[in-house]
């Protein structure tokens, strides 16, 4: 269920002093952008190519609407967001106008690239029903047990509350981030360069043995 951070903290004098640190804690938290591999990271049916990737900003920066990203053809808008390592996803935040472009669902698939509206018409790990939220205020929890090891994170748009077009500001993204460990692969990799370079004079059958 989505709540809100606006709750009043009930402590007086204090109150302003609470809200900082609430703030610093919020962004703190919701600094999983950085851990976003941008360069990949794509959004289809953008009306302006890379505005897709502006939205992932800074907590403290949410109520910027000079950046965004606005669908183009129709109301649809799907991200393909890959990660630099793995995240646990414990938060997220989807803020948008106050206005009838504001998304109203959102379709979330984990550890699916580059994945096409097509592919986003399946079953979700997890789906949320959007409330209007220009001020980002409000978080959806997604389940931990099922976004405990992420790293790629499809964001489905299908619909808005009756624009034509959707239109988003701000997308936040809280949890934990671990490396990604490919020593393996690497070292992997490697045996099997140098394997084939002991037998480069030598033809290989199907399956690369070397037939003597």
């Amino acid at each position: 269920m989505p709540h809100g951070h606006s709750h009043d903290h009930g402590h007086g004098c204090s109150h302003e002093a609470t809200d900082v640190d609430h703030a610093l804690e919020m962004g703190i938290e919701y600094s999983l952008f950085t851990k976003i591999d941008l360069e990949n990271t794509e959004c289809l049916n953008e009306e302006t190519d890379g505005s897709g990737k502006t939205v992932f900003k800074p907590y403290e920066n949410r109520l910027d609407t000079s950046k965004f990203v606005q669908s183009d053809a129709d109301e649809e808008l799907l991200f393909n967001i890959p990660f630099t390592g793995n995240i646990k996803l414990k938060g997220i935040i989807i803020s948008g106008a106050n206005d009838d472009s504001h998304p109203n669902k959102v379709k979330i698939f984990k550890n699916r690239p580059k994945m096409t509206f097509d592919d986003a018409k399946a079953k979700a790990d997890q789906e949320f029903e959007l409330t209007r939220d220009a001020r980002g205020e409000i978080e959806y929890s997604p389940k931990v047990v099922t976004f405990s090891s992420v790293h790629h994170l499809s964001l489905y748009f299908p619909s808005n509350f009756g624009d034509d077009n959707t239109r988003i500001y701000y997308i936040g993204l809280r949890g934990e981030f671990s490396e990604a460990h490919y020593h393996g692969v690497t070292i992997c990799n490697y045996e099997a360069r140098a394997n084939a370079a002991d037998h480069k004079d030598k033809a290989f059958d199907g399956v690369g043995r070397a037939i003597q």
